[in-house]
């Protein structure tokens, strides 16, 4: 039976509607923290009374469910590993009586050799939904009002074909006109879906940054000349900082970045004010830790470890796997009201980080800034895309995708390409070689089907938390 048609799961669903969106607003910090620990509570709860992985971790490590008071007790907990899921999937990661068929059955997206297969039960679900709707109403739009366009995945079985075709969003339509917004499938050729979203001309626009990035050489190319959104929205990986200016650029307005997992759901997304992020702090606790295990300071980077304050499916509770490092900031830093935990900058996987030939690591976020400071000194937006490859110790290789159509204006591409070379060396230093070469294109990743900024061959031999 499809739960969308059960009287008791919509008012559920309503329940959590009128509950959750604005909670972020109506609570100050110690009601969120109070949230939080009973949240915390109930997780660890169910893990342990019905999830084999958990029951079996923290009996072995001597903890009981009575042993946690609140997420202040959460380093008494011991870390989960992809390998654990890998590990458990099926059996050991799926809650007693749990019915798969009524659920969702998700996979990351393997980038790193295997992916991880894992259930979302459908309320669950739902918040991702919901924190979409947080940014929406942060950003001044109204999911009734609102024009939107969404490029997302909508072939069956994927998560944003359940949540935006299957959940509330497409239950909705049968009852309440909903003609505001609209859902692309994001495998459709850009150029006919350029011509969708300018027939739409929608206020907001979202998909992941590199389909926004094809929107904005079509854009500069003429393509969709009355598409003028207020605000673009990206998520779904990382947004580097040239990518994102090029493509503010085409459009004339400012992205919005939202950040999630496939395991853990939406985590945090951009604030009004910019310059940091805001934590879903009543859906997930997260923690920055060295290598020790011991939580950075803030301004400091950290890895990023997550920890899911809902759901009965597969719990997701001090989770090690999505293998990010994030610099957390005080919630002082913000002056517009939101009580949530703080975050100053994604860097991306730390396993893809620049290794130095001292051993210390480069951070992605500081690599993949360097064309948009060679952008600034020529006010030139002829890179199209590029992707950085360290080969070893020793060796960097810059790729870059000149936009033909650009080619003849402005700086010479020549010239460029050595201005990058220039400014790769005096950030990298001394003792590896920068070789930066214009190619035709980037190949996707074959593994997660889209082009990954960074890729390091080379992997630290252990976490170091001094990253430059």
């Amino acid at each position: 039976m499809n739960q969308f048609y059960n009287p008791l799961f919509l008012l559920r669903v309503a329940q959590s509607y009128l509950s959750e969106v604005n909670r972020i607003w109506t609570f100050d910090e110690q009601q969120l923290l109070r949230y939080k620990d009973k949240a915390f509570r109930r997780t660890i709860d169910f893990a342990y009374t019905n999830v084999a992985l958990y029951h079996q971790k923290y009996r072995k490590h001597g903890i009981h469910p009575d042993d946690i008071k609140g997420i202040g007790d959460i380093k008494k907990l011991p870390f989960i590993s992809k390998d654990d899921l890998r590990n458990g999937y099926p059996k050991n990661i799926v809650p007693r009586r749990f019915k798969q068929q009524n659920n969702i059955l998700v996979s990351t997206s393997g980038s790193t050799g295997k992916p991880v297969f894992l259930y979302h039960d459908r309320l669950s679900a739902i918040k991702s939904l919901e924190a979409f709707l947080r940014v929406l109403k942060a950003y001044g739009g109204h999911w009734r009002k609102t024009r939107i366009i969404l490029v997302i995945d909508m072939e069956p079985g994927s998560i944003e074909h359940t949540l935006f075709s299957e959940s509330v969003s497409g239950f909705l339509k049968r009852f309440i006109p909903m003609d505001n917004i609209k859902y692309l499938h994001i495998g459709d050729d850009p150029k006919d879906l350029m011509k969708q979203i300018n027939d739409f001309s929608p206020e907001f626009l979202g998909s992941d940054p590199n389909m926004l990035r094809k929107f904005a050489v079509l854009k500069n190319n003429g393509v969709g000349e009355d598409i003028t959104p207020e605000y673009l929205f990206s998520s779904g990986s990382m947004l580097d900082s040239y990518t994102k200016r090029y493509i503010e650029h085409a459009f004339s307005s400012r992205i919005i970045d939202m950040y999630g997992t496939t395991e853990a759901g939406p985590l945090a997304f951009e604030c009004v004010e910019g310059g940091y992020y805001h934590v879903h702090s009543d859906f997930v606790h997260l923690e920055f830790l060295d290598k020790t295990d011991t939580e950075v300071e803030y301004g400091t980077p950290g890895r990023l470890v997550v920890s899911k304050l809902y759901g009965t499916a597969t719990p997701i509770i001090r989770y090690l796997g999505i293998e990010d490092m994030v610099t957390p900031i005080s919630l002082s830093t913000s002056s517009c009201g939101l009580q949530t935990q703080l975050i100053q900058s994604i860097q991306g996987r730390y396993t893809d980080l620049i290794v130095l030939p001292d051993g210390r690591l480069l951070s992605a976020l500081t690599v993949t800034g360097v064309p948009a400071k060679v952008m600034d000194k020529f006010n030139s937006y002829k890179i199209k895309q590029f992707q950085i490859i360290q080969h070893d110790t020793t060796n960097l290789e810059v790729l870059i995708v000149i936009d033909e159509a650009m080619r003849s204006v402005g700086v010479p591409v020549d010239e460029l390409l050595l201005e990058l070379q220039k400014q790769f060396s005096e950030r990298i230093g001394a003792g590896i070689s920068v070789s930066v070469k214009e190619v035709q294109e980037i190949q996707k990743d074959d593994r997660s089907d889209y082009v990954r900024v960074v890729i390091s061959k080379i992997k630290p031999s252990e976490f170091i938390s001094d990253i430059s």
